[in-house]
């Protein structure tokens, strides 16, 4: 019963947060856009996995996804601020996103060296 009352509570918060950002959003812009994070799925994963996150799941930490995602945010705007090409940002999203899929197959390969 504790996973099924913490499951409830965690979609809860999320549909919550969800909420809360399009509110702001649409006082801040006065409309509504419902499409705002579509096509944007890639970039998403990519933040949680330099996070920490597995990609075959079962691991990951709700503060190692925020700064995946303050990562990726602060290389974006670096990368806007620097007035280099924008084009740059795929391939820092390119080779982070192959450096953290390395890191996490070698953290994943040395648990199970230790669980044996």
């Amino acid at each position: 019963m504790p996973a099924v009352r913490t499951k409830i509570i965690l979609f809860m918060t999320t549909a919550f947060a969800g909420w809360v950002v399009g509110s702001c959003n649409v006082l801040r812009f006065a409309s509504v856009q419902a499409n705002q994070g579509v096509g944007l799925e890639f970039q998403f994963i990519i933040a949680a996995v330099v996070g920490g996150c597995l990609l075959t799941g079962g691991f990951g930490s709700v503060i190692g996804a925020a700064v995946g995602a303050l990562i990726f945010g602060m290389a974006r705007q670096g990368i806007v601020f620097a007035r280099w090409d924008s084009d740059w940002f795929m391939l820092f999203l390119g080779v982070l996103l192959l450096s953290a899929v390395l890191v996490n197959n070698a953290f994943e390969k040395r648990a199970e060296r230790v669980r044996r």
